[in-house]
């Protein structure tokens, strides 16, 4: 027997021996078997994390969370400015700190700020994930701003962000698990 398969071993008898001496009633239950067909226990963190999962419930076909809709409306308020300041460097000779803008940048982030606000309003997982990456660089570049701050209307404004960065984000994760979930329900 190799030196592997002695720790497999060892490892399968120590959560044998585990699950024996478990208190029934203290809330943590066996679930189906694992590759051996040996029952396993779920730790109370599993436990909670399936609790969540049973207790989502899926979308009605053409439904949107709350969170959803707002970050779609907050995708496409800055897809209107970026596309606004796109065509301003277009047609203007407009100088931001001493040089013109490139318009090219400009046009690229309105056009995926839109397609994101498109896909929100759709509730479709790539893009509700995707504005949560964006709001996860938000958040950060905003944290990190608030070293440098040197007025106190900055810092307000900064924390604003910040704060509404972060609220939003926790809310769509509920909102992005039930996305996910496989099966929609019908219209009602």
């Amino acid at each position: 027997m190799g030196n592997r398969e002695r720790k497999r071993t060892a490892r399968r008898k120590r959560k044998r021996r585990s699950s024996e001496h478990q208190d029934p009633e203290a809330g943590s239950g066996a679930v189906p078997a694992d590759t051996d067909g040996e029952p396993t226990t779920l730790s109370r963190s599993e436990l909670k994390d399936k609790e969540a999962r049973d207790a989502l419930v899926p979308l009605h076909e053409g439904e949107r969370p709350a969170a959803v809709t707002v970050g779609a409306a907050v995708s496409a308020v800055i897809a209107a400015v970026f596309w606004a300041s796109a065509v301003l460097s277009l047609v203007s000779d407009i100088e931001v700190s001493g040089s013109e803008p490139a318009t090219a940048p400009l046009v690229f982030f309105a056009a995926v700020l839109s397609l994101m606000a498109y896909g929100m309003w759709r509730a479709r997982y790539w893009a509700v994930l995707g504005f949560q990456a964006l709001l996860a660089l938000v958040m950060l570049s905003a944290g990190l701003g608030l070293v440098q701050v040197t007025t106190v209307l900055q810092a307000v404004g900064t924390v604003l962000v910040l704060a509404g960065a972060a609220t939003l984000f926790y809310f769509m994760v509920r909102a992005l698990a039930r996305i996910q979930m496989p099966k929609r329900l019908p219209r009602e």
